[in-house]
């Protein structure tokens, strides 16, 4: 057949393969900027216009597309190249983080924009829940995508050397949205090769053989890897930069497999269909094994060991109880604590599964490239991972190679939210690539994200509070189980962090803690933000409300008299961490706000006949930081034109770090940010980073970058002063020059001059930081909510949320950060959940089945930064990606409480659940006394 086709006014003739669908064909053909998020029509990222008509380019079949003309969102600007009216809107308000889902929305916008007052316009953009059903993003919480849609303009221009604390736009804004970004895939790869794997359909099971022949001689199969083709070498897939945080239980490929979804063999091919083909071919002989997928259950004696066999060497706390990690402490006795008290709650908390469901799925692609000195290849592997360094160590000491024969590039990464903390495809597609020497893809479905991934740790927690009659605690106990899943990959660090700053906010004298991280036959769990911290707060708030209540006090009022001052210790039943200090304090200022915003609500008088309301609050402490230490190097340098360049390892994936370094670079020497130019996230341009992960980007790699920063502008004026012969303390950075007592010296002169003097260290300044000592940050949230007693409904009539940032570096990116938690922690409250059956296996393997939040699903959150400064952050910093998601669930258990009078222990509380307990609570009252 004769196909044509026009792509941004470009005539392509080449056919499309037989099922093919646009978005294939588009990328195939360089148009990136269209993206795989679902391969469902779910999430809108591959939105593309038809003759005019938005649609999602996955389930368009390309060969529909002949004869018409397709715009992609490269396509929306003008040949002159000036942007679209709707992407210079997004790109001033910034209607983006992570910026994967940005294509979609720009495409589903303009072509709404093009309808608004002709007659085909359906008054969608004045419906915004309506025009985006079919659009998701994980990232902002959509008020920027609103503003950017309104046209509200949040983006400034300071003057130089005044950057810090001002709302900059993201360096990468304009290649976001012109669709030229480079994501993990957005690359051309000669020669590249396609993995597929074949993953267990058992919980547990032996591998007794498999049977390869039949998938080798599929046409286009280059390779099939095995279990006795992969390393012995057992490794954790968590990334840290002591890797004996967690326990060494993983093989690239393993003889058994442990979880249903574990990968059992590797096809490498020509094509994705080839090695799909190839794992439909292969013949494995399993012999089955019991399995547990309840941790109680696993800890009993008798229970099926995951990990028997495994030694000492693994760092399993329990192996023969399936306990990875454990935890036991007290301060004082809480015996006596309970004795004293007038009021005490007891009761069982539970969390649940959480997905990430970062729009950019999982994925690398490995190929080699000729060394600089021409003495033969090394392997570069480009990844979506939030640890190019961690990940580059960790394949060096998996397949004993020396660092400089390896190099790790993270391009712009869609959303991380810490699931990619981990090494989960890095190391099977090394394998292949050193196998095969040639390039080898690999990137996960979305169903592979749900049961190949990891997720949230699902915690059982059992509190037990007491308190004297006038509102003094006086003991808190907690039993916490963690599901760590089939491999112990965070569960260990998770468990611990989440009993540590949960206990230590509140001041009582007697506190005791047993945690366990347990195996299970179920998908791993792994880094989530709040990292546990989220999951016991929910029990910890959720009790504390309850005590107050039974002892008749406002739940504010109580918070206010137990919490921790500015110069109390910080005390854990687990024992104090030594670098962990309170070098600011808003958490008294953030309760402020919560009063003040219920002494002036008014949001109840809107409510239908009926319903009832309630108001609840909630409160959270972090480490600005992990335990341990968490590293940066950075460089900055002065450039031959005159502009500077910073060289910092951390990666940016919508957390605002990049935005960040250059305000700080910028106002260290007097200059603007579009003279600061930034590499980042390659191994090979810049120096070690532990990576973005622990809120560490601001806190970590900005404390280096601020210290390489001011050691740069005191050598210039040091080498200016000696230049001029002018006093050192008479020399001024400015914009692009400096002023020596009068006399103006270009920058670029400068630079000639060290050059010409053999003076060029004076011209570049490095600084290291260890992420030691640990500021500590503080939440608040408060939600007014009603709810209909006779269906369930809830709806949220004001949230509030105050946030101790100390100095805000960028408010209007802070904000999206506090946001974009509140509207995830939403999700997880209301009705996100991994659901497995009873051999652990995943059932919510798509976002149809598994529900994150919509546009119409967030309210509009009011976002109140406190006014401190921190005596240990870079200009008085404190982290803020993690912290907002901590407060939110048992700020609405609360106010549910409120407006219901029933106590939901278990997240997320879904409307059946709600109605459901309203009505046995009806039951109960109307029953006649016994």
């Amino acid at each position: 057949m004769s196909f044509h086709i026009q792509v941004n006014d470009q005539p392509f003739d080449s056919e499309p393969r037989a099922g093919q669908c646009l978005r294939t064909y588009l990328r195939e053909r360089g148009w990136f900027g269209v993206k795989k998020g679902c391969d469902a029509g779910d999430c809108g990222a591959c939105t593309v216009h038809v003759d005019g008509e938005p649609v999602h380019s996955c389930l368009y079949p390309a060969v529909r597309a002949e004869g018409r003309s397709v715009t992609t969102v490269e396509g929306l600007a003008g040949d002159d190249g000036e942007l679209h009216p709707v992407q210079q809107k997004f790109l001033d308000a910034q209607g983006f983080q992570c910026g994967f889902c940005t294509a979609g929305f720009l495409m589903t916008t303009a072509a709404l924009e093009e309808e608004r007052g002709s007659a085909h316009d359906d008054g969608k953009l004045d419906d915004l829940p309506r025009a985006f059903k079919g659009n998701l993003c994980r990232c902002t919480g959509y008020r920027a995508i609103e503003d950017a849609v309104r046209g509200v303009k949040h983006t400034e221009r300071p003057c130089a050397g005044e950057a810090v604390g001002k709302s900059l736009g993201a360096p990468a804004g304009p290649q976001v949205v012109t669709g030229t970004a480079r994501y993990t895939f957005d690359v051309e790869v000669p020669g590249l090769l396609h993995m597929k794997l074949l993953r267990s359909p058992h919980p547990h099971a032996r591998i007794l053989a498999v049977d390869t022949s039949a998938a080798l001689r599929v046409p286009g199969v280059h390779a099939v890897l095995t279990h006795e083709d992969a390393p012995a070498t057992l490794y954790s897939s968590a990334r840290h930069e002591h890797p004996t945080e967690d326990p060494d239980d993983t093989r690239v490929l393993d003889d058994t497999v442990r979880y249903v979804g574990q990968r059992v063999a590797a096809v490498v091919a020509t094509s994705e269909q080839a090695a799909e083909e190839g794992c439909r071919r292969i013949e494995v002989t399993y012999e089955l094994l019991p399995h547990v997928t309840d941790p109680e259950d696993a800890m009993r004696p008798g229970a099926p060991v995951l990990h028997a066999g495994k030694g000492p060497e693994a760092r399993i706390a329990r192996v023969e109880n399936n306990v990875a990690g454990e935890v036991h402490g007290e301060t004082g006795s809480v015996e006596d604590g309970f004795a004293e008290a007038a009021v005490i709650h007891e009761e069982t908390y539970r969390t649940q599964r959480v997905q990430h469901a970062s729009l950019e799925t999982h994925g690398c692609v490995a190929y080699f490239e000729p060394k600089e000195d021409g003495s033969g290849e090394r392997l570069t592997v480009r990844s979506s991972t939030q640890t190019p360094f961690l990940t580059r160590r960790a394949l060096c000491a998996l397949y004993g190679l020396p660092e400089d024969e390896v190099r790790v590039v993270a391009g712009r990464v869609g959303g991380g939210f810490g699931g990619k903390q981990e090494m989960l495809t890095e190391d099977i597609v090394t394998l292949a690539a050193l196998r095969l020497r040639r390039p080898v893809k690999l990137e996960y479905t979305r169903a592979e994200q749900f049961y190949g991934a990891t997720t949230r740790h699902p915690f059982t927690i059992r509190i037990k509070v007491g308190a004297r009659a006038d509102g003094t605690l006086t003991a808190i106990r907690m039993r916490v189980v963690s599901n760590t899943g089939a491999y112990g990959n965070h569960g260990p660090a998770v468990m611990f962090h989440s009993v540590g700053e949960s206990f230590a906010v509140y001041r009582a004298p007697h506190k005791k803690v047993d945690a366990y991280s347990v195996y299970t036959n179920c998908v791993p769990a792994g880094a989530f933000r709040g990292y546990g911290l989220g999951q016991v707060t929910f029990a910890v708030e959720s009790a504390m409300d309850e005590v107050a209540r039974r002892l008749g006090m406002d739940p504010l009022a109580f918070r206010e008299k137990n919490i921790i001052g500015p110069g109390d210790p910080m005390v854990s039943p687990i024992g104090e961490e030594e670098d962990l200090h309170i070098a600011s304090y808003g958490l008294a200022q953030c309760l402020g706000i919560v009063r003040r915003a219920i002494a002036e609500d008014r949001s109840a008088g809107d409510v239908p006949e009926g319903w009832l309301t309630g108001q609840g609050t909630a409160m959270a402490m972090i480490a600005t930081g992990p335990p341990g230490g968490h590293y940066a190097d950075a460089t900055v340098s002065l450039l031959a034109d005159g502009t500077y360049d910073i060289a910092v390892g951390t990666a940016e994936f919508g957390n605002g770090t990049t935005t960040v370094h250059r305000q700080i670079t910028a106002g260290a020497l007097g200059t603007t940010v579009d003279r600061i130019a930034i590499r980042q996230s390659d191994t090979d341009v810049v120096r070690h980073d532990t990576g973005a992960f622990g809120s560490a980007g601001t806190v970590v790699a900005g404390k280096a970058v601020l210290l390489a920063a001011e050691s740069l502008a005191g050598r210039l004026k040091t080498f200016a002063a000696r230049y001029t012969g002018v006093a050192r303390h008479l020399c001024a950075l400015g914009e692009e020059t400096l002023d020596c007592a009068g006399r103006t010296i270009a920058l670029k002169e400068l630079h000639e001059a060290a050059h010409a003097s053999g003076a060029q260290h004076e011209i570049t300044a490095e600084g290291h930081w260890g992420g030691s000592p640990r500021s500590v940050a503080f939440n608040a949230q408060w939600f007014r909510v009603a709810v209909d007693p006779d269906t369930g409904e809830m709806r949220i009539l004001r949230s509030v949320h105050a946030a101790d940032a100390g100095k805000v570096m960028n408010p209007l990116q802070c904000r999206g950060q506090v946001e974009g938690g509140v509207a995830q922690a939403l999700g997880a409250t209301l009705f996100e959940t991994v659901r497995t059956d009873d051999r652990g296996a995943v059932t919510t393997a798509a976002f149809r089945r598994y529900r994150i939040p919509q546009y119409a699903d967030v309210p509009r959150t009011e976002v109140h930064f406190m006014e401190t400064t921190d005596a240990i952050g870079p200009l008085g910093a404190k982290s803020m990606s993690e912290s907002p998601f901590n407060p939110v669930a048992p700020a609405f258990a609360n106010a549910l409480r409120d407006a219901t009078g029933v106590r939901f222990t278990e997240m997320p509380v879904t409307r059946d659940r709600v109605w459901l307990a309203m009505d046995q609570q009806a039951v109960r009252r109307a029953e006649p006394p016994t």
